[in-house]
């Protein structure tokens, strides 16, 4: 049974990401980032009631309403990303796998939607996302990142990555720890299937501009980690 819900829901995953893309694309001509950014973000929270997944959200409170931050995650599931994008307040863009702009359709609209690529094998590549990165953080924008870089492959939080922890040192942001739980059972990456279940974001209380200066990177990172760890169920 669970096998033709799967079925199913790839179906209905497929068909709504493709409106949806279209219809991010369509907008990014007519409209300003902050005024289409509320409608996609309705967009993905309605992805998640159609395809009968329960979103708890938690420590919204911690979010300053219209204050630019820098937002890390942990990276469990393909469903991450719409998780991120649906239920952070705000106008949010991410940084992701350059491969990742050139697939059809998906690449032209995260384009179009401002997110930036990043090539993690090749460090000229990484420093100019950084100064790109940098600069929507200072036209009002916060940004997301996926720090462990790669979806894990147990369930367990993975090695953070450095490349994060200098953009933080660059731009003079508090970051938002978060992190998402129930996402390994509903879809892994060792798995085709799709289990529907209850799934959370939380939200972590910010960590200060201050505290982003005068730690070393690598205790930074660290930091970082272990903040998002304990938000993880």
């Amino acid at each position: 049974m669970k096998y033709i819900l799967s079925v199913y829901l790839w179906i209905v995953l497929f068909i709504y990401s493709l409106f949806f893309l279209i219809f991010a694309i369509t907008v990014s001509y007519i409209f300003p980032s902050k005024k289409y950014t509320p409608w996609l973000q309705k967009l993905l929270r309605f992805m998640f009631t159609i395809l009968f997944i329960k979103v708890d959200v938690e420590g919204i409170e911690n979010i300053t309403p219209n204050k630019t931050y820098l937002y890390m995650a942990n990276h469990v599931s393909l469903f991450d990303v719409p998780l991120i994008g649906g239920f952070i307040p705000g106008c949010v863009r991410g940084v992701e796998a350059d491969r990742q702009h050139a697939w059809p359709i998906y690449g032209w609209a995260m384009r179009r939607m401002g997110n930036i690529p990043i090539n993690r094998k090749n460090i000229f590549s990484s420093l100019n996302s950084i100064g790109k990165t940098a600069g929507v953080i200072s036209e009002g924008k916060s940004m997301i990142i996926l720090p462990e870089g790669h979806r894990t492959m147990d369930g367990e939080l993975r090695q953070f990555k450095g490349f994060p922890f200098l953009l933080a040192q660059k731009v003079e942001v508090e970051i938002i720890p978060i992190g998402l739980s129930g996402l390994y059972t509903l879809k892994n990456k060792n798995s085709w299937t799709i289990n529907p279940n209850k799934i959370k974001i939380k939200f972590g209380k910010p960590i200060s501009t201050e505290t982003i200066k005068e730690l070393p990177t690598k205790d930074l990172r660290d930091k970082v980690r272990e903040e998002i760890k304990k938000l993880i169920d």
